[in-house]
């Protein structure tokens, strides 16, 4: 049984706005004819490139590797050419241009030979942290912090929980929602991947009570997984920003992370659940990261809803395929109003 929630100060109910894009299942978006993948995805050093322009490149291939400790590798969304590797325009609010790999794409979207994995209890936790590296996966839930750190303790911690930040508090977002709606047992399939590499004792999965559908898809994949005993989903209150890490790390174990600590110093390690589940599909089935769940909504978007796109893809072709009535100089917000 879980002990009684904790809770911290402040905080509001806002608003939702999140019915608008869960009416429908994840869609994938199509492929566009150009990927701008800048080498800077994540927190720490650039990816540097190793390929060159004219290369023939097939979906999941690595082309860029990872640059010192805090860094991870970059891999093709889809089988093309590399067709620049310079600056380019990126989208971020300075409206700078940062170092890019393009991708002509040929539309065949052919993989390369992919390594499964069939049993990840062979391979020591190093080996997976190594894969997990390998494969491209960081933070997905904003920060973008290399995955395969934070699922190592190193030998001065050791970690009771894993907390898989279902919360998405943030008010118009619902690709985590959905995720957890449709990929309950891929994100599972990770989680037994991160307990494992952690040699965490549980996890708790929690999500806010304005989930319903996520709540029931994740104790039903749960219910299947005996061994999983150690797991339990979490139901927490609605308030912003219960998605911050430190507070709902407050309100799940009534523990508070210390001023200039972090969680990993009181014995928790938190994920976002699409972070999971792209261990899972990087161990289990040899798939890089590639492509995210993205959110697109607003009153001008007639399709609004969740899409799977491939990384570089252009903002203005995600904006075309949901028919989104906009003006070239209108402005829109990226992540979190």
């Amino acid at each position: 049984m879980s002990a009684p929630l904790g809770d911290f100060p402040g905080g509001l109910k806002l608003p939702g706005h999140k019915k608008r894009s869960t009416q429908g299942p994840i869609r994938k978006t199509p492929i566009s004819k150009q990927l701008v993948l800048p080498l800077q995805q994540h927190i720490g050093a650039a990816a540097v490139p190793i390929v060159e322009v004219g290369d023939k490149v097939l979906k999941g291939q690595r082309i860029a590797r990872a640059e010192g400790h805090v860094s991870v590798c970059l891999h093709a969304p889809s089988s093309g050419v590399i067709s620049a590797i310079g600056d380019h325009a990126i989208p971020h609010p300075s409206g700078l241009s940062a170092p890019c790999i393009t991708i002509e794409t040929d539309g065949e979207d052919r993989w390369i030979e992919r390594q499964q994995i069939k049993d990840f209890r062979q391979h020591s936790a190093h080996e997976l942290r190594q894969i997990i590296r390998d494969a491209g996966i960081v933070g997905l839930g904003g920060a973008g912090f290399p995955s395969f750190i934070k699922l190592n303790p190193g030998v001065h911690h050791s970690v009771e929980t894993l907390l898989i930040n279902g919360a998405e508090c943030e008010p118009y977002i619902s690709c985590d929602d959905m995720l957890m709606r449709e990929r309950a047992d891929g994100i599972l399939d990770g989680v037994e991947i991160m307990l494992f590499a952690l040699r965490a004792s549980r996890c708790i999965l929690a999500i806010e009570d304005n989930k319903p559908e996520a709540i029931a898809a994740m104790r039903y994949a749960l219910s299947s997984r005996s061994h999983l005993s150690q797991t339990e989903i979490v139901v927490v209150p609605t308030r912003y920003p219960t998605g911050g890490e430190k507070q709902l790390i407050q309100v799940v174990t009534n523990k508070q992370v210390p001023t200039n600590k972090l969680p990993i110093d009181i014995g928790i390690v938190c994920h976002n659940p699409g972070t999971a589940y792209a261990v899972g599909r990087a161990i289990l089935h040899g798939e890089p990261l590639i492509s995210r769940v993205v959110t697109v909504t607003g009153t001008d978007v007639p399709h609004a809803g969740n899409f799977e796109t491939l990384f570089g893809t252009p903002i203005k072709d995600l904006l075309v395929f949901c028919e989104t009535r906009r003006q070239p100089d209108e402005p829109f917000i990226q992540g979190g109003p």
